[in-house]
């Protein structure tokens, strides 16, 4: 906790100061550019790795950056709530789905039950990416090499999210507009390297 409010003294210090005119301009109201939808994982910070400032994107984050399939419900959805004020309300001009090596999200999706009954709900949010699992253990059945597995889950699963927010029907619309972009990124932790999904040509390529 003294970290925290040492950083936070810190912060306000030199950084705030650093950006006050920048603070000032936002402090009335926020027009991000893009909604980036991330996993929760510590190691992954959206504005350290795309170099943006505050204001600049909106930020979704979960554990294996996931996308609810949209449902017409009255039901408290947090995800797709998020989702829809920033295409609807802030009209962002891209969705970024970034998705991440070493992804432990991505790793529990092939885990059994009896392994995840300390984290039920965890386990039920991953039912969300089973498409996922099924698609990798058809081309990777058990037994194969494990660091090739996580790969294909982490990228498939980020495909797999792109389909899902087409299924949002203002989403849908504007895509086919034009007016949005959807964009899938794989970031290795490691190396710093972030690859993008390319949908033409169907795998992901380097970012350089």
């Amino acid at each position: 906790m003294e970290n925290l409010i040492r950083g936070v003294v810190e912060f306000r210090k030199t950084d705030f100061e650093e950006h006050k005119t920048l603070f000032k301009q936002i402090s009335d109201g926020q027009d991000p550019h893009t909604l980036f939808i991330g996993c929760s994982d510590s190691r992954v910070v959206p504005n350290f790795i795309t170099k943006t400032l505050p204001g600049e994107i909106f930020v979704i984050r979960n554990v294996a950056n996931i996308v609810p399939v949209y449902q017409d419900t009255g039901d408290f959805l947090g995800i797709t709530s998020a989702i829809e004020y920033a295409v609807q309300a802030l009209h962002v001009e891209n969705i970024v789905v970034c998705g991440h090596s070493n992804c432990g999200g991505c790793a529990a999706l092939f885990k059994t039950d009896e392994a995840l009954s300390h984290l039920p709900h965890t386990r039920n949010w991953l039912k969300l990416s089973s498409a996922v699992r099924e698609r990798v253990l058809e081309i990777l059945p058990p037994g194969g090499d494990p660091a090739a597995r996580e790969w294909m889950a982490e990228q498939l699963n980020i495909v797999e999210q792109l389909k899902h927010l087409l299924t949002y029907p203002y989403i849908e619309s504007r895509y086919r507009e034009g007016t949005l972009k959807l964009i899938g990124w794989h970031y290795l932790i490691e190396t710093g390297e972030i690859f993008s999904y390319n949908e033409k040509k169907g795998f992901f390529e380097l970012i350089n």
